[in-house]
């Protein structure tokens, strides 16, 4: 299952409906840890963000793998994939309502890598552009929290900035 919204209290409430003590979580876009923390004992929790505020907050928190990170780096997602292979639950919230097309870029990399059960995004832009849209009647759905049409198919050349495919991140 894939899950949008904007409000960050509706975010927190989708993310929390959706995961359980002893669920792998990845969160993109951790911050100083204000979602971090609400998520239930027993997690297993890797945080990644790039803003200096997060460094010492994340670190005060026991349990939780933290890397310092821009996570549109190959090397930072590389280096959570060592760390956890896969994710029950991939949580994104990079900015709130700025760049639709980054996160959703970020969406399609670190999904398509982990495969996760479901996914959470906060981003107004692309809420927006959902709630706008008309389908032509085509029905493409994915169950997962993954675009299962694209499940090992890496990322397409054309997209300079992710030239990852993903099978050769696997051991």
């Amino acid at each position: 299952m894939i899950k949008l919204s904007y409000d960050i209290e509706n975010y927190r409430g989708d993310l929390l409906d959706l995961v359980r003590s002893g669920d792998t979580v990845v969160e993109l876009g951790c911050h100083v840890g204000g979602t971090t923390k609400l998520l239930p004992d027993g997690c297993n929790v890797m945080a990644i963000d790039n803003s200096p505020e997060a460094v010492g907050e994340m670190e005060k928190l026991e349990g939780v793998k933290f890397i310092s990170g821009d996570v549109r780096r190959h090397e930072v997602l590389a280096e959570a994939f060592r760390i956890i292979q896969s994710c029950d639950v991939l949580a994104i919230d990079l900015g709130g309502g700025y760049h639709p097309d980054t996160v959703f870029k970020v969406f399609y990399i670190w999904s398509s890598t982990f495969k996760p059960t479901h996914t959470v995004i906060r981003n107004r832009g692309l809420l927006e552009f959902f709630n706008s849209v008309e389908c032509s009647g085509e029905e493409i759905l994915s169950h997962e929290g993954y675009l299962e049409t694209y499940h090992d198919s890496g990322i397409p050349p054309l997209i300079k900035e992710f030239d990852l495919w993903t099978p050769k991140l696997k051991k």
